[in-house]
């Protein structure tokens, strides 16, 4: 995928969200840091542009290595009570960092929780799915997904 190829998928996966939330007047759009922070904050703008719905951003930091340590959210989690939670990352792999993070969610009253990808890899470990994701990608174990924003902005396959 290219820059544009990321563009129209971040997108679609907004219009998506939107058909499923359209009665909601506010929408919490939770990041997973880091590059999921930036699909969020993406999928936010398009939700402002094509939407009523008012989206409120939260980073989500997992620690990958050790997914069982302390969660830390840029926001209370009181902002997410009672509200829709769309949990956002830039791969799916084996489950782990979105589980772990999905989670923590589940501590207080919400009114639904999903998550969103930009690509999933179909290598789960973990009870867990994308309900948005852009592609889906059947790959070997050996490789890699690796996704770049910026100057070289694209999503590369590699062993």
């Amino acid at each position: 995928m290219d820059a544009n190829d990321i563009h129209k998928t971040v997108k679609r996966i907004a219009y998506q969200i939107y058909e499923t939330h359209f009665e909601d007047s506010k929408l919490i759009m939770a990041g997973i840091a880091d590059n999921g922070v930036i699909v969020a904050k993406r999928i936010c703008e398009e939700l402002k542009k094509i939407s009523g719905i008012k989206p409120i951003f939260v980073e989500v930091k997992v620690d990958k290595k050790n997914p069982i340590n302390p969660i830390v959210l840029s926001e209370k989690l009181e902002v997410c009570k009672n509200n829709s939670v769309v949990v956002v990352d830039d791969v799916l792999n084996t489950g782990s960092t979105l589980i772990y993070a999905v989670t923590h969610f589940l501590s207080i009253k919400l009114k639904k929780l999903q998550t969103a990808v930009l690509v999933n890899r179909n290598h789960k470990n973990f009870p867990i799915k994308g309900d948005f994701k852009g592609i889906s990608l059947s790959t070997s174990i050996k490789e890699h997904i690796d996704v770049d924003f910026g100057d070289n902005e694209g999503v590369y396959l590699s062993e």
